[in-house]
């Protein structure tokens, strides 16, 4: 009897299904992302839906992206975890670079968008509108990407960020909106977010302030914590303030919670899929 061949997948393949490698981005090789790829991605199907979870100053990307698996696989969703390392350009110990969206000649929010594009060229998955979580320096980031890039998002979930950029064109630039146009060469979309979901999401517990009443450090600018002390309050207060400008919020509030990225997650799953159609959320 002939023995049965072993049949190997190709490794490229294998790696680039489920729980993919890190790979490096052809935008800027100093940046990577990992993804999972679900099992109903079909190169000539329906595009999948994609979900971007940035990660805050831990760089927890693939925590994110794990955790994310069973409900990619239940909603048929990709998800993109990007990564920009600590201690990019001249500071070995910035751990902050990305929060802020520009850094020196590097623009964040296009690193992101180059990503997107990168894995809609690879996979089957579709790049116009996706939706974006972040939570701490993530929601730091993330909320400052939808004043640039509301028409590229299909819902936001911004998760207790502890320094927060008002809609505010009285104070300056990152705590509000003046000079804003400068740094980007474009004025912030404040009236096209207002067509964006938006969800904040926050512990309960979320009380301890050592890291965000920091003046002095490179994060910190006077006025920082005009709207609060806690990431709690400063969050409520970026809610008050959205709606005071016509950004419906969805505000989640996780009982027992302290400033724990992975226990956030749940009403933040339940608000991605709230936004997709019903097919993709059987």
């Amino acid at each position: 009897m002939a023995e049965a061949l072993h049949v190997v997948k190709h490794p490229t393949g294998f790696y680039s299904a489920g729980a993919t490698t890190v790979f490096a981005s052809r935008y800027d090789q100093r940046f990577s992302y990992c993804m999972y790829v679900p099992s109903t991605h079909d190169k000539d199907g329906e595009p999948l839906p994609l979900a971007v979870l940035q990660h805050g100053t831990g760089r927890r990307g693939p925590q994110y992206r794990d955790n994310f698996a069973e409900w990619a696989e239940q909603h048929g969703c990709l998800v993109l975890a990007p990564l920009f390392p600590a201690g990019i350009g001249d500071d070995p110990d910035d751990l902050h670079n990305f929060k802020f969206l520009k850094y020196g000649d590097i623009r964040f929010d296009r690193a992101l968008l180059a990503m997107v594009e990168e894995v809609g060229e690879r996979f089957n998955v579709r790049t116009s509108r996706f939706l974006l979580h972040g939570f701490s320096g993530g929601g730091q980031f993330v909320h400052r990407f939808g004043y640039l890039h509301p028409d590229r998002l299909a819902g936001l979930s911004i998760g207790a960020p502890g320094r927060i950029t008002y809609i505010d064109p009285s104070n300056p630039w990152w705590i509000g909106l003046k000079g804003f146009e400068a740094e980007f060469g474009c004025a912030p979309r404040v009236e096209e977010l207002r067509a964006v979901p938006v969800q904040m999401v926050v512990g309960s517990a979320d009380v301890e302030t050592w890291e965000i009443n920091n003046p002095g450090d490179s994060n910190w600018m006077e006025g920082a914590d005009a709207h609060g002390v806690t990431r709690i309050e400063r969050l409520r207060a970026l809610r008050d303030n959205f709606e005071a400008h016509g950004i419906d919020v969805r505000f989640d509030v996780v009982e027992g919670v302290g400033h724990n990225p992975m226990a956030v997650l749940e009403p933040v799953k339940d608000f991605f899929a709230s936004i997709l159609t019903p097919r993709e959320s059987q």
